[in-house]
């Protein structure tokens, strides 16, 4: 279903780091946290090296669609289930990971399946840096149940003591290595 998805809109949107050129103003996801992000402090976080943030825009108006954010993070060692941590180095307090921070949808866009597409170019994207750049996993830190659920269905797995969830780059390779 992705790959048709791609290929109907693959001349008409496209993925790239946030630009001014990109609207922000009327980007609404139904989330003031979210859209007062991608409207105030996106850019800020881009120059300040916090922060990279995607956006899925409309080529011809570069209408933002949806956007992600990623960033550098690590996750405690003492907080991974049991069956991980004891195949992780117990020289290390904190593991390296990758942030997917952030993640939203238009209303107009919701229910189209670009979520889906953000996602996975955000794991893809996470994956090729974790070769050249030291990360475990991915992390995301879902906004609310709904949120949570998303990434359920994507074989993230709840940190125990923690609303964040994790995705290991080793799955994600078995997904993107030919």
């Amino acid at each position: 279903m992705i790959i048709m998805l791609l290929s109907q809109i693959q001349n008409k949107i496209m993925i790239e780091l946030i630009d001014k050129k990109h609207k922000r103003k009327d980007f609404d996801c139904g989330n003031v946290f979210l859209n007062n992000y991608l409207k105030y402090q996106a850019g800020q976080d881009m120059k300040r090296k916090l922060s990279a943030c995607f956006v899925l825009a409309d080529k011809e108006i570069n209408t933002i669609l949806g956007f992600y954010t990623l960033s550098n993070n690590s996750i405690p060692l003492d907080i991974f289930p049991e069956q991980i941590k004891k195949k992780l180095p117990k020289s290390y307090k904190s593991i390296p990971a990758t942030l997917l921070g952030r993640l939203a949808i238009n209303k107009n866009s919701q229910g189209k399946g670009f979520g889906k597409f953000l996602l996975i170019d955000a794991l893809k994207r996470s994956y090729e840096i974790s070769r050249e750049v030291g990360s475990f996993a991915v992390v995301v830190d879902p906004i609310n149940k709904e949120a949570e659920m998303f990434y359920e269905k994507y074989s993230f797995i709840k940190l125990p003591d923690s609303e964040k969830m994790f995705i290991a780059i080793n799955t994600l390779k078995n997904l993107f290595d030919e």
